[in-house]
């Protein structure tokens, strides 16, 4: 598989182009000032890294539990993001 890199403004201009590798297997990087910023990347491709993220955090929250660590329900761990929240806002 062999990927193109494309400037911003490269990509604005031919999107439609870059949508069409992807589904056609090939990825295409996007950069801003030569720095890699986004890709167009096939949907097979995306899914699989979203599965392997699932699988990731599941095998560590497995190794959390099984270390004994303490759990909290979403409720609490709801209640205390919106604590973090509205106390960093003021």
């Amino acid at each position: 598989m062999t990927e193109s890199n494309v400037t911003v403004r490269e990509a604005r201009a031919h999107l439609a182009d870059h949508i069409n590798r992807a589904e056609q297997g090939t990825p295409t990087v996007i950069t801003r000032n030569g720095v890699p910023v986004a890709a167009v990347v096939p949907i097979a491709d995306f899914d699989a890294l979203e599965e392997a993220a699932d699988v990731l955090l599941a095998r560590e929250a497995e190794a959390v539990l099984a270390e004994g660590a303490p759990t909290v329900t979403m409720a609490e761990l709801l209640a205390d993001l919106f604590t973090e929240r509205t106390e960093g806002a003021a």
